[in-house]
C-alpha cells in the first residue's frame, strides 16, 4: 500500500467516500447476528482503534458479547509483537477458551463484500467439515500470485491449497474467510506454539490439508480485495458504479460505519460535478469528473479534479489539477499545482502550511 499504509492499518483505509475497509467484515458479522467479535490489530492501529472506540454503529454494544479491540500486551508468558496470524490467536487465546460459542469466524478486515456467515455454517455442517474455506473465481488477466489458490474436486473439498504462488494451478482463490469448531481451533493453534509456528494459511491450513477435512464454499457476489495501491483504487472506482452501490447500500443487508456530525456537501457557483461520489462536509468550487471526494475536502476556484481519489480532509488551492491520482488525507495542495499519474496511479502526499491563493 505504499505511503497509504504509513499512517494506518490497512484495513482503516477508507472506501466509497464514507466507510472504512473493516466496515464491511463487521457489517457481514452484525447482519448474521454474530454476537462476540475480536479485532487484532497491530501495525498502525492508532487511527483503526479511534474509528472502533464506540461499538454501537454496528450493533456491538451489548451486555453480552460485544466488540473487543486486541492489540499486543506484555505478560509473563510473552513480551513479543504478533509474529503470524496464528501467534496473534494464541496470544489471545483466553478469548477463546472463555467463550462458550462452539465455531469461529475467522474473517480479513481488508475485504470489501457482502455475506451471510449462517449460510457458510450451515454448508459447513451439512458437509460435516473440520474447515470451511470461503473461495471465489477471478477473472481473467487477475493477478494470482498475491492470493492463496485452492483447487476441488467435484464435493467440494480442498484437494490443493497454494500460498501465493508463482504459477498457479487454478483462478480459485481463498477469500481470507473460514468457519471451524472453536475446540479444535484451540487445539491447532496451541500445536503451532509448542512447534514455533505463526502462520494460520502455511501452518494450519496447508499442513493439515490432508488430514482434516477441508471445503471450500464459493461466493458469487462481489468481493474486493485491497491489498494493493491499485487493489483501492479499483474498489473505490467501482463505487462510481450504480450497480455497485446499489448492491451494498440499497439492498438489503446495510453496511453500518460510524457517523460523524458533518453538514452535507456544499457546491458553490461555477462548482461541476460529473460520475462522482462527494461525501458530507466538502465544499465543491472546481470541477470534479469520475473521482471519489472523501469527508470534509475542500476543492478550490478553477480546480479541476479527475479519476482521482481525494481522502479525508484535503485542501486543494485554486487552479490545481490532479488527474489519476490518489490524495492522502491532511494533505494541503499548493494553488496552481498539477498533478498527474501517467503510468498507473500517483499518491500525493503533501504537508503544507494552507495557502488561500
Amino acid at each position: 500500500m505504499a505511503e497509504l499504509s504509513q499512517k494506518r492499518a490497512v484495513c482503516a483505509m477508507p472506501i466509497a467516500g464514507s466507510y472504512r475497509s473493516i466496515d464491511f467484515t463487521l457489517s457481514n458479522m452484525s447482519n448474521s447476528h454474530v454476537q462476540k467479535v475480536a479485532v487484532f490489530t497491530q501495525f498502525n492501529a492508532g487511527s483503526l482503534s479511534t474509528h472502533l472506540n464506540s461499538s454501537k454503529w454496528w450493533d456491538f454494544g451489548r451486555k453480552q458479547g460485544g466488540l473487543f479491540v486486541m492489540t499486543p500486551a506484555m505478560t509473563n508468558d510473552n513480551s513479543s509483537w504478533y509474529r503470524g496470524t496464528a501467534d496473534a490467536l494464541y496470544q489471545n487465546l483466553s478469548f477463546l477458551k472463555n467463550s462458550h460459542e462452539p465455531y469461529v469466524v475467522i474473517a480479513s478486515g481488508d475485504c470489501v463484500y457482502k455475506i451471510d456467515f449462517n449460510k457458510i455454517l450451515e454448508y459447513h455442517i451439512e458437509k460435516k467439515a473440520d474447515i470451511t474455506i470461503v473461495c471465489r473465481d477471478m477473472p481473467e488477466g487477475t493477478d494470482l500470485s498475491r492470493y492463496g489458490t485452492v483447487s476441488m474436486n467435484e464435493d467440494c473439498r480442498i484437494m490443493e491449497l497454494e500460498e501465493k504462488p508463482l504459477k498457479p494451478k487454478t483462478a480459485t482463490i481463498s477469500c481470507g474467510i473460514y468457519i471451524l469448531r472453536r475446540r479444535m481451533l484451540i487445539e491447532m493453534i496451541e500445536k503451532c506454539a509448542e512447534e514455533d509456528r505463526y502462520d494460520f494459511v502455511r501452518d494450519i491450513l496447508i499442513r493439515y490439508k490432508d488430514v482434516k477435512r477441508i471445503y471450500g464454499y464459493k461466493i458469487t457476489g462481489y468481493w474486493g480485495n485491497i491489498a494493493s495501491v491499485e487493489d483501492f483504487y479499483r474498489t473505490n472506482m467501482d463505487f462510481l458504479k450504480p450497480e455497485v452501490r446499489n448492491y451494498f447500500f440499497k439492498e438489503y443487508p446495510n453496511i453500518y460505519s460510524k457517523v460523524d456530525d458533518l453538514p452535507p456537501a456544499k457546491y458553490n457557483p461555477g462548482a461541476q460535478v460529473h460520475g462522482s461520489l462527494i461525501s458530507s462536509g466538502c465544499i465543491v468550487n472546481g470541477v470534479v469528473e469520475n473521482s471519489v471526494v472523501f469527508k470534509a475536502s475542500y476543492i478550490g476556484n478553477n480546480c479541476v479534479i479527475r479519476n482521482s481519489i481525494i481522502l479525508n480532509d484535503v485542501y486543494i488551492g485554486d487552479n490545481t489539477t490532479i488527474e489519476n491520482c490518489i490524495v492522502e488525507s491532511h494533505s494541503t495542495i499548493r494553488g496552481g499545482s498539477y498533478y498527474q499519474g501517467d503510468d498507473g496511479i500517483r499518491i500525493v502526499v503533501e504537508r503544507n502550511e494552507r495557502y488561500v491563493i
